[in-house]
């Protein structure tokens, strides 16, 4: 979708239904022609693929009307945040390309005053009780969806009592959890988030901003639609689980004289297969250890997706192509590595790595020359240039790139067949050497001095090119295969308890140490994407590599090989698999 143009109209045709609302709203003349969105995260973990969803999303509805979009952080449970989960969220915001302004950076610990003041004009108004039932106790009293609620006992306390002990709370008379302040709405509610919902929690616990300056805490439902308020927030936009908390949002603004009354509007989540998106499943594989962290390249986080390789432009234009829905549906994840794969194909520069190696001893070239071949950077992008690479007698190749007893369409090397090495030379196998274990440990071949650059002098053709790296030359390097999380589509599906995690693809990471790269690979600096022609692309890992030991992570193959693992020839320098 485009900007708009001087007469406020969007001038693409493609207008999801959120747009066509704001367009309504807009040509109604509602608030002042403004737009206001926000993205709203609570700091209590990092933040995901379905994140980026919404940003692009807010940030987007804002760029594209000429609108504002403020970052705030709903930070009303001091028991699960933590600074380091604002600081990252800050970072794969930018990240991603939106920057909100200092100006509209806020929180919701910025209205701790004016919501206790809120809460008081409640209590005030007849609208608002303490309750001294137990958790238990309250979700007894509450129903069920088949039968309606309870009042609590308490429920008819005097203003003067609800606010003396209100006062109370406030000043850490009680103990957590011994009362709680909730609304007056009705109890025979078929929404249960009407159901005389609690508003504010005793916990005597320190806030990352405020300290201990509160020992009670709004609830999440009491402080973000009137956040939305106080802010001026024109379009609140939600995933649809919070459709149901709307009439309870819009009754808290009904009661008290907020600023302005946001206008929520409800989309699809984004659900990715074979992976959770749940923070509390992605806590979990944390917590268990069974990654080793947010940033772990296997996750869907945005932390993990920027180390393993994934681009902000690959992102944004995934979430561009899934749209918004109505209804919450599975998008397969090889949308999202097809988006990667098209962006790295303009941008990566291509350089050669073997990674499983099988010596090859060139018998008629020159022994001690080490001749500079050229070699196109990307194709797709002639202003990248060329570059040198070393050739020697000696070489490596992919082991299986060869193959002793070949089938009939197996077309690259085998004896007696020839071959063409990538920017090089025609080679032909003439010989094998095995070790006593009937392994092969080295491929003897003759080369074509005319066909130097792989071309070919007299119109013969072969009908593979591999790639190689001279072993007098190359460095060595660690490559970590990173693959999908988990072996089934929907592994969040399991109903008991957490089997989920017993889904986790055993394949998932494969470590290969004793990698051989060509030498200019070893100058990539960390966190620069490259292809490794034929292989895929891979990026170097921003935590672990060095310039004395580098390490590369794949971000994703050239081709979409999920269902054709099967009959390659295992890697014969793997190790065991890296927490």
């Amino acid at each position: 979708m485009k900007e708009q143009n001087g007469d406020d109209k969007v001038t693409d045709e493609r207008v999801n239904f959120i747009q066509q609302q704001i367009i309504d709203d807009l040509k109604a003349g509602k608030n002042g022609g403004l737009i206001h969105t926000r993205f709203p995260p609570e700091p209590n973990g990092y933040l995901h693929i379905g994140h980026a969803k919404s940003i692009c999303l807010n940030f987007g509805l804002a760029k594209t009307f000429a609108g504002i979009c403020n970052l705030r952080f709903d930070d009303t449970n001091p028991s699960r945040e933590e600074v380091e989960y604002v600081d990252s969220i800050k970072e794969d915001v930018k990240w991603l390309g939106f920057d909100w302004g200092a100006e509209n950076e806020f929180f919701a610990s910025d209205y701790f005053v004016k919501l206790h003041d809120y809460a008081v004009q409640l209590i005030d108004m007849g609208k608002a009780y303490v309750c001294d039932l137990s958790p238990s106790e309250t979700r007894d009293y509450r129903g069920t969806l088949q039968t309606v609620g309870r009042n609590s006992p308490f429920r008819e306390r005097s203003v003067a009592e609800n606010i003396d002990l209100f006062r109370r709370m406030r000043n850490g008379e009680f103990t957590d959890g011994s009362r709680v302040l909730r609304a007056k709405i009705d109890m025979s509610s078929g929404n249960m988030n009407m159901r005389d919902p609690v508003i504010y929690r005793i916990a005597k616990v320190a806030h990352h901003r405020t300290a201990d300056a509160w020992c009670i805490y709004p609830m999440y439902d009491f402080a973000h639609g009137l956040s939305d308020a106080i802010e001026g927030i024109t379009h609140s936009i939600c995933t649809l689980e919070f459709e149901d908390h709307r009439p309870l949002y819009d009754w808290f603004i009904e009661q008290l004289q907020t600023p302005c009354r946001p206008r929520q509007i409800e989309f699809a989540r984004l659900n990715l297969s074979y992976t959770v998106m749940s923070k509390r499943k992605l806590m979990q594989l944390v917590d268990e250890k069974l990654v080793s962290g947010w940033d772990d390249p296997r996750l869907p986080t945005l932390s993990g997706l920027r180390r393993r390789g994934f681009t902000p432009e690959s992102i944004r234009n995934f979430c561009d192509r899934i749209g918004v829905a109505k209804r919450n549906s599975m998008v397969d994840v090889a949308l999202l590595e097809h988006a990667v794969r098209e962006d790295l194909n303009q941008k990566a520069a291509r350089y050669m790595a073997v990674l499983n190696p099988l010596k090859v001893v060139i018998e008629n070239y020159p022994e001690g020359e080490i001749e500079q071949l050229d070699a196109v950077n990307n194709p797709e992008d002639e202003s990248m240039g060329k570059r040198k690479i070393p050739f020697a007698r000696e070489i490596y190749i992919e082991r299986d790139d060869f193959m002793e007893d070949a089938p009939k369409k197996f077309y690259r090397l085998t004896e007696g067949r020839e071959v063409r090495l990538r920017y090089a030379y025609f080679i032909r196998c003439e010989r094998i050497e095995k070790d006593k274990n009937g392994e092969i440990t080295t491929i003897y071949c003759t080369y074509d001095p005319a066909s130097r650059g792989g071309s070919s002098p007299d119109g013969r053709k072969v009908k593979a090119t591999l790639h190689w790296v001279a072993i007098a030359t190359a460095a060595t390097a660690e490559v970590r295969l990173y693959d999908r999380l988990f072996s089934e589509p929907n592994p969040a599906a399991a109903k008991d308890g957490d089997l989920f995690t017993r889904k986790i693809n055993p394949d998932s990471l494969t470590v290969l140490e004793d990698c051989w790269i060509e030498p200019a690979l070893a100058d990539v600096a960390a966190g620069r994407a490259v292809q490794f022609e034929r292989l895929g692309y891979f990026i170097v890992d921003s935590k672990d590599s060095t310039a004395e030991n580098p390490v590369f992570n794949r971000t994703v193959t050239l081709r979409d090989n999920w269902a054709k693992k099967a009959g390659k020839q295992p890697f014969k320098n793997r190790r065991s698999d890296r927490k």
